[in-house]
């Protein structure tokens, strides 16, 4: 998919932020289209189905955990990226986005080249998504489902299979956040879990595996694998 293809909407009240954010995404070839308060995002969204949603959290009228929420009900939206824009120190806005639905967080004050940067890491997963196969390529690490097999500098590795499907899903979207709960629905289901840190024992044995950098907690939320 081509950046003029890919539209972002970027909510946020005030003007500075909308104009150096919006100057610098659409430099890089995105199309922009701007909001200023949650209420309009949703109207904006449901007519322009963005592939990218950028949310100021403090904002009048509706702010963006509101908006946020509202966007997750909304079917043809399912697949769009939700970042918030927050700021230094909000610990509090950031696990309330991601129990509105975020996929991650940016946080303010942020230079414009990490900003872009964060974007291209977060528009990624389209590209992912679109080429969804049962073979996964990261850097080194290969994974490929069909096989259960694991390939990390050309040396293949052995995983119990709890942590093979863990590993899987966090790298099924380098970037994104899985909540604890999500992860737990999906590699472990509705099967009995003994003690609640398992998914903590299970991560600590891949980043000795895999590599301690490849794995970021988030306080509070759950973890992301990181490229």
């Amino acid at each position: 998919m081509n950046k003029k293809d890919i539209t972002i909407l970027l909510v946020d009240d005030e003007p500075d932020i909308l104009e150096i954010v919006g100057y610098n995404l659409t430099a890089e070839g995105y199309t922009v289209i701007t909001a200023e308060n949650g209420s309009k995002a949703i109207k904006i969204a449901k007519k322009k189905k963005p592939h990218l949603i950028i949310l100021d959290v403090m904002m009048p009228e509706m702010d963006g955990i509101e908006a946020c929420e509202n966007i997750r009900r909304i079917p043809e939206l399912e697949d769009t990226i939700v970042t918030f824009l927050t700021a230094r120190g909000e610990d509090y806005s950031q696990v309330a986005g991601f129990d509105a639905g975020a996929d991650d967080y940016i946080t303010k004050p942020i230079k414009p080249k990490v900003l872009v940067s964060k974007v291209k890491a977060l528009l990624r997963r389209l590209k992912e998504e679109d080429n969804a196969e049962n073979v996964v390529k990261i850097g080194d690490l290969t994974i490929n489902r069909d096989e259960y097999k694991i390939i990390k500098d050309k040396k293949e590795l052995v995983l119990p299979r709890k942590e093979f499907e863990l590993l899987s899903l966090l790298a099924s979207k380098p970037g994104k956040v899985f909540k604890r709960e999500d992860i737990l629905d999906k590699v472990w289901g509705n099967e009995v879990i003994v003690g609640g840190r398992t998914i903590d024992v299970h991560i600590r044995k891949l980043r000795e595996k895999i590599g301690d950098e490849s794995f970021k907690t988030i306080k509070g939320v759950g973890y992301k694998f990181v490229v």
